[in-house]
């Protein structure tokens, strides 16, 4: 008889998850419930404005892990033709000799640049900072010989990293921490990073520094080829043709294929434990409650969440798991007429707006973290390439002022805040806009999480319970590290074994797991 495997949360983590057991055996019936009405997690690409499309919070495609790129291909392969822009650019690319045209197919990821820029007091920065004279001139001679001082005493004069801070300031000096990290680590936190664990920093930054930059730079000028290239300084990724919802929208349709069963619309409200073991979760959906009983159980909710709903759970546990820290996180999208950001590289772009896919706001004047110009991510993201679609992300915590504001509250703080920066001149350069609100989205590591690991052994402790993907772990994770969290996890019950640790140390070493060997290239030729 098959062993029946219930899966919650239909993110990247528990669809990889569910694709991955069903595609190497058919011992096992497989449910995933999940509580949005769109498959994704925060990895959805959400519609508008009659054409126009959203991804929430940028989701590059590229790994280091050769399972996850193969994975990947194996949904959606890479283009082997131009795309829209491609053609009407003359951009010219290496392509693979077999492939999609996505001119002709949708199901395709798209070869794209990666740039990003820093925004602040009204200059733009490459992000990360870059060896160039243009970034001498526009932080002037003072501030650049004041960073270049505090970098050469965080050489030799190295702090206790016991938090975010002294682990920038090791590694960049605090001049150039308080310039490029202190406000945006702020907004993104709404803590000051002397109160966040340095191990964020560990996941997130890892091998990059300011030796990292300067190797980088000489590399390219000499052209030497780097295999081991830190993340932050990779230069093209790969993306699904119509955002990243479209790759778990493909595998979801493949999970449905191969037997499994996706219930969407369905919330998790209680999970029924006795001793050890999980018996069953209760859902709710429509009004109607529904008892689901299982062999095993994995679970891709957040973790103050699983505690909540499981049954007789210690209370020193429960308190910990109830006070770990969330940052929650508003998208203002926005379709213009027209904007002032216009391109100043030598890469090629349609009507010749700035080529970033992001624009990192580091001034604490705005309370706006990141700009995404969907235009960058994919042309067909867009409907009618005359318009400019944006992407205005805030962090906020659920239930505060900003939170709370209404959807035209938003809109009209937004598009302050452009017009501010000179980014736009007028609200009348809007067409349309559209808000959406994703609670925790930024597992935090602040607060209780300094105890978290009696939380982690207490759910080790359940048998037939498995942790996977960002909030699952309560660790930020990126995509590509969530899924390997769910490729585990089904190898694990696959393989009938019992220690899970291998689950969990996904995303823990200190060389950053993302970079792709076919995808290192910069693919344009401009």
């Amino acid at each position: 008889m098959k062993k029946k495997v219930v899966i919650i949360g239909a993110g990247p983590a528990g669809l990889t998850m569910a694709y991955t057991l069903l595609k190497k055996s058919k011992d096992y019936d497989v449910i995933i419930v999940e509580e949005d009405k769109l498959v994704g997690g925060i990895s959805k690409t959400i519609s508008y404005h009659d054409g126009y499309k959203m991804d929430l919070g940028g989701h590059r495609f590229f790994s280091k892990n050769k399972e996850i790129n193969k994975l990947w291909q194996e949904i959606l392969p890479i283009q082997a033709k131009e795309s829209y822009e491609d053609k009407i650019l003359n951009i010219d690319k290496h392509l693979p000799k077999k492939g999609p045209d996505p001119e002709k197919n949708d199901k395709v990821l798209l070869i794209r640049n990666r740039v990003s820029r820093i925004y602040y007091d009204k200059s733009f920065y490459d992000y990360p900072i870059t060896i160039k004279l243009q970034v001498f001139r526009q932080l002037g001679l003072r501030t650049t010989l004041s960073c270049g001082f505090s970098y050469l005493k965080s050489i030799f004069v190295k702090k206790e990293e016991n938090n975010l801070e002294n682990f920038y300031i090791n590694r960049f000096g605090k001049k150039l921490y308080s310039i490029f990290f202190e406000g945006y680590t702020e907004k993104l936190w709404g803590r000051s990073p002397k109160e966040i664990d340095s191990s964020w920093g560990r996941q997130r930054v890892k091998g990059l520094s300011i030796i990292e930059i300067i190797k980088d730079y000489f590399r390219r000028v000499l052209k030497i080829d780097n295999k081991e290239k830190e993340t932050s300084l990779i230069e093209s990724f790969y993306y699904p043709k119509f955002g990243p919802g479209q790759m778990w929208e493909e595998m979801a349709k493949k999970i449905n294929k191969m037997g499994g069963n996706i219930l969407l619309n369905s919330k998790v409200i209680k999970i029924n434990k006795n001793k050890n073991m999980i018996q069953s979760i209760i859902i709710k959906s429509n009004d109607k409650t529904e008892v689901i009983e299982g062999d095993y159980f994995v679970s891709s909710m957040p973790i103050k969440d699983l505690i909540e709903s499981l049954n007789n759970v210690p209370k020193g546990i429960k308190d910990i798991a109830l006070n770990l820290p969330y940052r929650d996180f508003i998208t203002v999208g926005l379709v213009l007429k027209q904007f002032n950001l216009r391109n100043n590289t030598k890469l090629k772009t349609l009507h010749d707006i700035t080529p970033d896919c992001w624009i990192y706001v580091q001034g604490k004047e705005q309370k706006l973290g990141r700009i995404q110009i969907f235009n960058n991510w994919s042309p067909y993201l867009v409907k009618n390439d005359n318009y400019i679609s944006l992407g205005l992300e805030y962090f906020c915590n659920e239930g505060d002022d900003f939170w709370n504001k209404s959807n035209e509250e938003l809109f009209r703080y937004a598009t302050q805040e452009l017009i501010s920066m000179d980014i736009i001149n007028t609200r009348d350069d809007v067409i349309d806009f559209h808000v959406v609100k994703v609670k925790k989205a930024y597992p935090a590591y602040f607060d209780s999480y300094k105890d978290f690991s009696l939380v982690r052994e207490y759910l080790n402790g359940i048998t037939n319970l498995y942790c996977i993907g960002r909030n699952g772990q309560h660790r930020y994770n990126n995509m590509d590290h969530s899924m390997e969290t769910g490729i585990k996890a089904a190898q694990i019950i696959i393989d009938k074994e019992k220690d899970k640790s291998v689950i969990w140390n996904v995303n823990t070493e200190q060389v950053y797991h993302e970079e792709g060997n076919s995808n290192e290239k910069d693919y344009s030729k401009n």
